[in-house]
């Protein structure tokens, strides 16, 4: 049954290829952003597109306005652009009461750090005393689900781990990273390098999200969508230099020390990255049993090197970082003097 459904957000990682998939599953699609990004990402064609900045609430009530939408005209809201309570708040002042489900996009950070036990599910404590980001997160969910509770409001909460696509590399320094492999320098990576990672490509992603949207039985109820596949971090740097035709010179630092060098980095890694993440996604499966794994990060791997390698405007080298991992390399292979 086709849905009427409006993306806050629409040109990202995750939420292009959910509308993309929306639309090959013929609902009628809307997309709301600040545009200018769709160049990388551009929308299917019969895609709805309203610019607006979501920060701006008359700045959005006039995109609605300006594309004579009416107030109910939407079946789902999808909301991939909410970080903290007050946005989320935002959208219950503008939608609540006028559409059959609102869908929340959190984050797995949000899971307990570090998990006590494997693999995670739905009922996994949230609690991540190291990084805002995902304490936020919860705030919003916390939010969501007293909406729930004491009025009804149809929400959905959707956890993605680590999502990504052929213009997204999930290592510490991403072009940098490439870029010191394919020269022959050494890369840093975390801890030991053999703690499990859960890679979704985006894809796969969007199967699962797009079979929760208008589905009845998601109602009040949160759902990671993190596919099957998790690789040690050695195995990712790994696949990422076979795509490059190389060796990979690996150099292993704590994640701690790397945070002390770069302290921008240390929340994902101290309270996410750092811990083996392995999901149980029995739940989202019995609501859309086609969801599998069926982008493993080694043909991943190949997918961003192939873009990376058609779009040379995007392979910018962070100094600051390249010259972080040169001290961090020097400082695992005793050359203390060089760490500042």
């Amino acid at each position: 049954m086709t849905k009427r459904i409006l993306f806050l957000g629409g040109t990202g990682v995750i939420s292009s290829a959910c509308v993309a998939r929306a639309v090959e599953a013929g609902h009628d699609v809307t997309v709301l952003n600040r545009g200018g990004s769709s160049s990388k990402r551009p929308s299917p064609d019969g895609v709805r597109e309203l610019t607006a900045d979501l920060r701006d609430g008359a700045s959005v009530d006039a995109a609605l306005r300006s594309a004579e939408v009416p107030r109910g005209a939407f079946d789902v809201v999808c909301e991939f652009l909410a970080f903290t309570p007050d946005h989320v708040q935002a959208d219950l002042d503008r939608f609540e009461g006028d559409l059959g489900q609102y869908v929340f996009i959190s984050s797995a950070s949000a899971y307990q750090k570090p998990p006590s036990r494997l693999p995670i599910t739905e009922s996994t404590p949230l609690r991540n005393p190291f990084w805002q980001y995902s304490r936020d997160k919860i705030a919003c969910e916390d939010l969501l689900v007293e909406a729930y509770r004491e009025r009804g409001v149809p929400a959905t909460i959707v956890r993605p781990s680590h999502t990504y696509d052929a213009t997204l590399i999930p290592t510490t320094g991403h072009w940098t990273d490439l870029a010191r492999l394919r020269a022959g320098k050494p890369v840093v990576v975390h801890g030991d390098g053999t703690s499990l990672w859960t890679l979704t490509h985006a894809r796969d992603f969007a199967v699962a999200f797009v079979g929760l949207l208008g589905n009845p039985a998601a109602i009040g109820e949160s759902f990671h969508i993190t596919g099957d596949h998790a690789p040690t971090w050695n195995q990712v740097y790994g696949w990422l230099a076979d795509a490059l035709g190389v060796e990979a010179d690996l150099v292993h630092v704590a994640s701690e020390t790397i945070a002390a060098v770069r302290p921008e980095w240390g929340p994902g890694l101290v309270g996410d990255k750092a811990h083996s993440v392995v999901f149980d996604n029995a739940k989202v499966r019995a609501l859309v049993p086609e969801f599998r794994t069926t982008v493993t990060f080694d043909e991943g791997a190949r997918e961003i090197v192939e873009w990376y390698d058609a779009h040379p405007e995007a392979q910018v080298v962070d100094a600051e970082a390249d010259a972080a991992f040169d001290r961090l390399v020097a400082h695992a292979r005793s050359v203390p003097a060089l760490v500042e």
